[in-house]
């Protein structure tokens, strides 16, 4: 299931990229939709499951003061980064790129804990700038070979998804996964609709589009977000997560296979070095019980 969630996550990028690229999609409308109904379809879920208490994070004004931040501030960062980033680059390096975030979230524990890293932390800051760098220059120091917008996007999305990990903690420890993130989906979502207007929808709509539509929905948003929250309560967050590090090998291979995008050896050299960063986290956080699980992937 863990595996699955991975997959889905990936192929979900993939679809936004042919969304935009061959359907004439906007990234802030597609999200906006992505939001709005897989938010629905959560709380939803949420409802059958927990019944009135669904609504109890809102009779808590602090409670509800966090859920707004988590919706407007993380949920919406960390989707709008990465679709527009998929949009000015590809999938595959989007999704890379944003699989640096765990080390903002290790900076920012460090921080918060007045300690120094351990070593596989600061092994994993290494292996990601080496890493950053093959995937962006090709090994050349001469030029990027993605926009320096591409860049700036695809790094801010890897630092939105370390808030988007962090802020919710103190919620997630009172109230289910579901309903938090279903309302943070949810609320984000019209709140977003303010700038992005939604309603406006422009591009190809036949049904290849619609395909890929209702798997970013379904696959990519709601049938991932709960099997990964199943394998949690079966294998624990860490292993989980762990396993969770194919997703941007999924989204390179779909890429690579479907959209026909080139990925030569120093990209997958790269995103090799990227995903031992996840690995050595992984075992730094077992090493330091005080850093909490990966819990940004619970809708990339």
């Amino acid at each position: 299931m863990a595996l699955s969630s991975a997959v889905f996550w990936g192929v979900s990028g993939t679809c936004a990229q042919f969304l935009f690229e061959k359907k004439g999609f906007d990234p802030a409308k597609l999200v906006c939709w992505r939001m709005l109904l897989a938010g629905f379809i959560l709380v939803c879920y949420s409802l059958t499951e927990e019944r009135k208490d669904t609504f109890k994070i809102w009779r808590n004004p602090s409670a509800a003061v966090q859920l707004l931040l988590f919706a407007i501030v993380g949920m919406v960062g960390v989707q709008y980064t990465y679709f527009y980033s998929i949009s000015l680059s590809n999938a595959a390096t989007a999704t890379i790129l944003q699989y640096i975030g765990p080390l903002f979230v290790v900076a920012f524990y460090a921080i918060k804990h007045r300690r120094w890293p351990v070593l596989a932390e600061y092994a994993s800051l290494i292996l990601a700038l080496v890493g950053i760098f093959l995937l962006v220059t090709h090994g050349s120091f001469d030029q990027l070979v993605i926009s320096d917008a591409a860049l700036f996007w695809g790094i801010f999305s890897a630092f939105s998804l370390a808030f988007y990990t962090i802020q919710p903690v103190v919620l997630l420890k009172t109230y289910s996964p579901a309903t938090v993130t279903g309302w943070g989906m949810l609320v984000g979502g019209l709140a977003f609709s303010l700038f992005s207007e939604p309603w406006d929808f422009q591009g190809t709509w036949d049904l290849e589009a619609w395909s890929a539509f209702v798997y970013i929905i379904l696959f990519g948003s709601v049938l991932a977000f709960y099997f990964f929250l199943k394998a949690v309560t079966i294998i624990g967050a860490s292993t989980a997560s762990l396993l969770c590090s194919v997703e941007p090998l999924a989204a390179a291979g779909v890429a690579v296979y479907w959209l026909g995008i080139y990925f030569g050896p120093m990209d997958w050299l790269g995103t090799g070095f990227i995903l031992m960063t996840v690995i050595l986290l992984s075992l730094a956080t077992n090493e330091k019980k005080s850093l909490p699980p990966r819990s940004g992937s619970l809708d990339n």
